[in-house]
């Protein structure tokens, strides 16, 4: 998988390259295998000023076979904008690949009175009736 990152008023240093593409690269680890490119923006919305929520971390990836996907989250700390876009690509590629937890679905009420009936009355029932079906069967020919 390749990896970029770019910064926008934010300086763009090589150890902040590194922390924030191993921060990402780590959180997609499980989709290592299906990603063929990670490009992450990072930038400081207000520049020098301050202000909530100016931080702003912007992940594209382009998973093989599929549309590149953009996911996009602002947070007052850097730290908190590259986790919130590294937590909300993952969940993308969860829902992508069909790995989101699956809850399960209740098939609802079965209406057979034979499910009500003890096992071994419902085997002796199902005996009794393919005996009787036979035995017609035999005394039409």
């Amino acid at each position: 998988m390749q990896v970029q990152v770019n910064s926008n008023h934010i300086p763009g240093s090589v150890d902040l390259q590194e922390w924030v593409g191993s921060t990402v690269v780590e959180r997609l680890e499980r989709y290592d295998e299906l990603l063929t490119r990670v490009e992450i923006h990072v930038s400081d919305e207000n520049a020098e000023k301050g202000g909530a929520e100016d931080k702003r971390c912007q992940i594209e990836f382009r998973p093989k076979g599929h549309q590149s996907m953009s996911v996009t989250h602002k947070a007052e700390s850097l730290l908190l904008a590259v986790e919130g876009a590294a937590d909300k690509a993952r969940h993308a590629l969860d829902h992508l690949t069909g790995k989101l937890d699956t809850h399960p679905v209740s098939p609802g009420r079965i209406d057979d009175p034979l499910l009500d009936e003890p096992p071994q009355e419902v085997k002796d029932a199902m005996l009794e009736e393919d005996f009787l079906s036979k035995q017609e069967r035999l005394n039409g020919e």
